[in-house]
């Protein structure tokens, strides 16, 4: 018996967070590409989602609005996908926090952009980064910055070498525990996924098993065949969601670590499934 697939999307980023696109140009590209679902996951922000549910409506697409949150774990960066059943985002007390999160992350920049001229020799107007990152200012707005500065490096170098975690120019974000990051989003009526597994190296997948998630992002833009195969195995022995993700950011040269938007399907089994948890009717 065949496994009949679908394109939907269920991890992308805006010009909230790290992307290149606003949401309504995000809404409009997925619509032109005639996809079922979409949803928005802006690193550590939800500004990006009203504008995205307008456009949402005016172009008939159902959007899921979510959320990518940072925390950690085992001493390393562990992604968090939420994706809202209500409008409960809009609560008061969760943008309080997320606003803690991205002043935090103006102060972090700060630093990197003054480790890079200290260990690289590499020199950026810190006023201009953090323009960049008008929404949430990440390594990627960093990492574009020093390619317009004119320094011959190519996108995943800069990444892998110079603000990569490893690096002396790095500094670490606000750090929220997986286990708080889960009740943080539960509290707001999210169904809880765990991001892109095939980036995590310190910790094998299975002892995310232990935490409240209700599922993997199973299919990544990143994943070997073997990788999704496995982590797809893992979900249904464990009764657990599947999703699936380009992790689109837009167009930013030379980056090969994220897909393009709508090029990631999904079993309509494991989206019926999940959609069925998300108490969405199709």
């Amino acid at each position: 018996m065949n496994t009949k697939y679908i394109n939907v999307e269920f991890h992308c980023h805006t010009n909230a967070s790290d992307g290149t696109f606003s949401p309504s140009e995000v809404v409009e590209n997925a619509k032109k590409k005639n996809l079922e679902i979409l949803a928005i996951t802006d690193h550590d922000t939800i500004d990006g989602l009203d504008e995205a549910l307008k456009k949402a409506t005016e172009l008939n697409i159902r959007l899921i609005p979510g959320i990518e949150l940072s925390c950690t774990h085992n001493g390393e960066s562990i992604h968090i996908l939420g994706y809202f059943r209500d409008d409960s985002y809009n609560s008061n007390e969760l943008k309080d926090f997320l606003k803690e999160l991205k002043n935090s992350r103006i102060e972090r920049a700060k630093k990197i952009v003054e480790n890079l001229a200290k260990y690289f020799d590499i020199h950026l107007d810190c006023n201009a980064v953090l323009e960049k990152g008008e929404g949430v200012v990440a390594r990627p707005h960093i990492a574009q910055s020093i390619i317009e500065a004119g320094y011959s490096y190519s996108w995943e170098y800069i990444f892998d070498k110079i603000i990569g975690n490893d690096s002396p120019a790095y500094i670490p974000y606000k750090k929220i525990s997986v286990s708080e990051g889960i009740s943080l989003l539960k509290k707001y009526n999210a169904v809880v996924i765990l991001a892109h597994p095939k980036l995590i190296k310190k910790t094998p997948v299975e002892d995310f098993l232990n935490f409240d998630f209700d599922g993997l992002e199973a299919i990544y833009i990143q994943n070997f065949k073997k990788d999704t195969d496995y982590l797809i195995s893992l979900c249904r022995r464990n009764n657990l969601l599947i999703t699936c993700g380009s992790d689109f950011h837009g167009v930013h040269e030379g980056d090969a670590k994220h897909g393009d938007l709508g090029t990631m399907s999904i079993p309509v089994e494991d989206l019926n499934k999940f959609l069925d948890f998300y108490n969405i009717k199709v």
